[in-house]
Order: C-alpha cells, then sequence, then structure tokens
C-alpha cells in the first residue's frame, strides 16, 4: 500500500538503530521517516521542530475554547479601578 511521507528524508530502523546521531543530522533540521519493512513507523523531529508544533496545537485548543465562549456574556471592565 503506498504511503505519502512528510519528510524528505527517510532512514530504516536498522540505521537509526547503528548510529542515532547521524540519522537525525540526515535531515538538517527537518523531520526523518523511520521506516519499517519499507512501512513509515515514525518521525524523528528535531527539538525546535517539535516545540513548534506543540505551541501550535495549544494556539489550536486555545482557540477552540475561545470560539466556544463567543456566545458568553462579558463583564465591562475599566483599567483605571486598579491602578
Amino acid at each position: 500500500m503506498p504511503n505519502y511521507l512528510h519528510a524528505n528524508t527517510t532512514a530504516s530502523i536498522s540505521e537509526l538503530k547503528k548510529n542515532p546521531m547521524a540519522t537525525i543530522q540526515a535531515g538538517h533540521g527537518e523531520p526523518v521517516v523511520i521506516l519499517n519493512r519499507n512501512e513509515p513507523a515514525f518521525y524523528c523531529v528535531p527539538p525546535a521542530m517539535y516545540e513548534a508544533m506543540m505551541e501550535i496545537m495549544e494556539d489550536i485548543e486555545l482557540a477552540k475554547i475561545v470560539r466556544a465562549r463567543e456566545g458568553e456574556a462579558t463583564i465591562p471592565v475599566d483599567l483605571d479601578d486598579y491602578a
């Protein structure tokens, strides 16, 4: 069955086991798809990219909360009252 790979660099699990850091560095800062019997098993993602992905997912969750609360009543606040 064909698979769409979301990475430009691939490596086998055997290659990853032999030299994990070289496998990750082969991606040059981009994800590396790890193949098991020519099927995608998982992606190795550099820390900076993983952190960015987590921030995006958090933003999506916060946006859902905002949309869910759109129709709720608001409470007027004067910031000068707290100065």
